[in-house]
């Protein structure tokens, strides 16, 4: 990005005016598993240590797995003063974002930038829903529990377009797999515990889908906002396995 968009002096200029910039290495933060052994004999070595408990640090981290979960070796991510995420852009989609909003990548960047700071949350979901587009597909797989961790399956829906609100309809249809699967849905901003159950105050709504079948969960809201669609494994077999699901996610008139 460097020898890129952030060469640009419109960019530089506007990052200066609006923003605290800094770099941190992913895997400093542990995100490349092959490199985690190699740091850890670093640091002891060299006496030094890093704190990932930091609250940049742990927004760094959120942010890895919100909005997409595709790999990319360099995430642009911003964040308030109180280490909230703000939106997020990945080196590798950039090209493809620019050229499907027909902007320049440098052009594209500075949109981004901008909308992150008026509250729009650019990049933080998986699926943008919008009257023009108001549906839209996930195909994906969860897994059942391992080591007594509820390890959540998340896609992020974005339907902060519809300002007035509407109904939210996911329509859900789980492979043949061993595995059962439930399915939550939650406010954005909510966080899916990984030992225990969900409160019941933070559920919009939830389904119990068994292998080969289908569910549905349906949500109105009154403005547009984020929300978090969590999936989760249940198998009898007493094994880890996997199965998977295609989620059909639409927006509809609220009185639907």
């Amino acid at each position: 990005m460097r020898a890129g968009v952030l060469s640009k002096d419109e960019v530089i200029e506007f990052l200066n005016e609006n923003f605290i910039n800094t770099w941190v290495p992913n895997c400093e933060l542990g995100r490349i598993q092959s490199l985690r052994e190699p740091i850890a004999k670093r640091r002891e070595r060299e006496g030094k240590s890093f704190d990932t408990s930091h609250p940049l640090a742990q927004a760094i981290i959120r942010g890895w797995k919100t909005g997409s979960k595709k790999g990319s070796p360099v995430d642009c991510l911003v964040m308030s003063s109180a280490f909230e995420l703000m939106g997020r852009q990945m080196v590798n989609d950039l090209e493809k974002d620019s050229k499907r909003r027909e902007l320049r990548e440098h052009a594209y960047y500075l949109a981004f930038l901008q909308e992150a700071l008026e509250g729009k949350q650019p990049g933080l979901g998986n699926l943008i829903l919008t009257s023009e587009n108001s549906s839209q597909s996930v195909l994906d797989a969860f897994r059942t529990p391992t080591c007594g961790r509820h390890d959540y399956t998340i896609a992020m829906i974005d339907a902060t377009a519809f300002e007035n609100g509407g109904t939210l309809t996911i329509d859900i249809e789980v492979g043949r797999g061993n595995s059962d699967g439930t399915f939550i849905l939650v406010n954005g901003d909510t966080e899916l515990p990984t030992t225990e159950g969900i409160p019941q105050e933070d559920l919009l709504g939830w389904v119990w889908s068994e292998s080969g079948e289908t569910g549905q969960i349906t949500h109105r809201f009154d403005r547009g906002q984020f929300f978090k669609l969590g999936a989760i494994g249940h198998s009898n077999e007493g094994e880890a396995s996997v199965n998977a699901f295609v989620a059909q996610i639409s927006v509809g008139p609220a009185d639907s």
